[in-house]
C-alpha cells in the first residue's frame, strides 16, 4: 500500500511510519519539522519537508505518490498554544486536515485522523463512549472536533470512508521532554537531570495513559476497518501524583515535586473507554504503565547518554 503520513517525524508519527515498512508498505511521510526531527525517521520512508497548510503542497504530494491511504498525525497540540493562539491552532488542525481531505478526494485516498479524547469530551466523570457528550474546554479540543466534523461531512457529501481516532494521553519512546512534550517525558527528564518535577495544580487530575507502541498499532488497524470513530485508550485513569510515583520508581530517584498553579484549559478527568475500538479495530492497548514506564526511561537515559557523550 502507497501510505502518506503527515506529522511523520513526531513522537507518535514516526512509530506508525515503522509500523508501516514493518508490513512493507510504501511510506510518504510530509513533515515540517517543527516538532518533527530526521532522526526519527524510518531510512525506508521518504520524506517531504513541507506544511500542510499549503494546498499546493497537499495537491502536488497528492498527484506525484498517488496514496492509497494518508495517515495525518500532523497537528498543532499544545492546550496552552491553543489558548494563547487560538487562531494558529485552527490553521494548523482544521485547514491543514482541509487541504488533505480535498487532495484526499480528488485521489479516492481514504484518510484517518489522529484525533483527541480528553480535549473533545471534556470532564469525564466515567470512561468517555465515543457517544458521551462533546464539551472540549479548549480551542485545541475545538478544533480537533472540527476536523472531525469536517471528515463526517466528506462522507456524507462524497461518500468516503474516512475515520478519526480519539488518542488518550500518548507517552513513549521518542517523545521530547522540552518544549510542547507529554508529562512522562517532561517528568523522566527532568528525573534524568537530577532536578525537581513540576506538577501543575494539585496533581490528583487522572488521565488515560497510552504506550505509544499501542497507539500505533490501532492507527494501522484502522486501514483495515470500516470507517467510523473510535477511542484508543486504557479505560483506566491513573492521577499525576500516582504517575510521578511510577516515575521516580522507575528511575530510582528521589525528588519531592514542585507545585504549580494549574493552567487554563486543562481537566480535571479525562479517561476513555476502549470498548467500540476493541470490537470495531481488533485493538486493545497490551502495555500496561510500569512496562510502558520502564521502556520510555531506558529510552530517555540512553538519550542523555548520548548528548553527554557528544558534548
Amino acid at each position: 500500500m502507497r501510505v502518506i503520513v503527515t506529522g511523520g517525524a513526531g513522537f507518535i508519527g514516526s512509530h506508525v511510519v515503522d509500523g508501516l515498512v514493518a508490513r512493507g508498505d510504501d511510506v510518504l511521510v510530509v513533515d515540517n519539522l517543527s516538532s518533527g526531527r530526521e532522526k526519527n525517521l524510518n531510512p525506508a520512508g521518504r520524506l517531504l519537508v513541507a506544511d500542510i497548510r499549503d494546498e499546493r503542497v497537499a495537491r502536488e504530494a497528492f498527484d506525484d505518490f498517488r496514496p492509497e491511504a494518508c495517515l495525518h498525525l500532523a497537528a498543532q497540540i499544545d492546550v496552552r498554544v491553543s489558548v494563547e493562539r487560538p487562531d494558529y491552532d485552527c490553521e494548523v488542525n482544521v485547514l491543514g486536515t482541509i487541504r488533505l481531505l480535498e487532495a484526499a478526494r480528488v485521489h479516492g485516498t481514504r484518510l484517518i485522523l489522529a484525533s483527541t479524547g480528553g480535549a473533545i469530551y471534556g470532564e469525564c466523570d466515567e470512561p468517555a463512549a465515543e457517544d458521551a457528550p462533546l464539551r472540549p474546554l479548549s480551542p485545541y479540543g475545538s478544533s480537533k472536533l472540527a476536523a472531525e466534523e469536517y471528515l463526517a461531512t466528506y462522507n456524507r457529501l462524497h461518500g468516503s470512508d474516512h475515520t478519526a481516532l480519539r488518542y488518550g494521553n500518548v507517552y513513549g519512546p521518542r517523545q521530547d521532554s522540552h518544549g510542547e512534550a507529554g508529562v512522562v517525558a517532561i517528568f523522566l527528564g527532568r528525573l534524568r537531570e537530577g532536578e525537581r518535577p513540576h506538577v501543575f495544580g494539585d496533581g490528583t487530575q487522572e488521565r488515560d495513559y497510552v504506550y505509544v507502541a499501542d497507539v500505533a498499532e490501532a492507527t494501522l488497524a484502522a486501514l483495515d476497518r470500516p470507517a467510523g470513530v473510535f477511542n484508543v485508550g486504557t479505560g483506566t485513569a491513573t492521577s499525576v501524583l500516582a504517575l510521578l510515583q511510577a516515575c521516580l520508581e522507575v528511575s530510582g530517584a528521589d525528588a519531592e515535586p514542585i507545585f504549580d498553579a494549574p493552567r487554563a484549559g486543562e481537566l480535571q478527568r479525562s479517561v476513555l473507554h476502549p470498548g467500540l475500538a476493541e470490537s470495531g479495530l481488533g485493538f486493545r492497548a497490551r502495555t500496561g504503565l510500569s512496562a510502558g514506564i520502564a521502556s520510555t526511561w531506558d529510552f530517555v537515559r540512553a538519550e542523555g547518554e548520548s548528548k553527554a557523550g557528544a558534548n
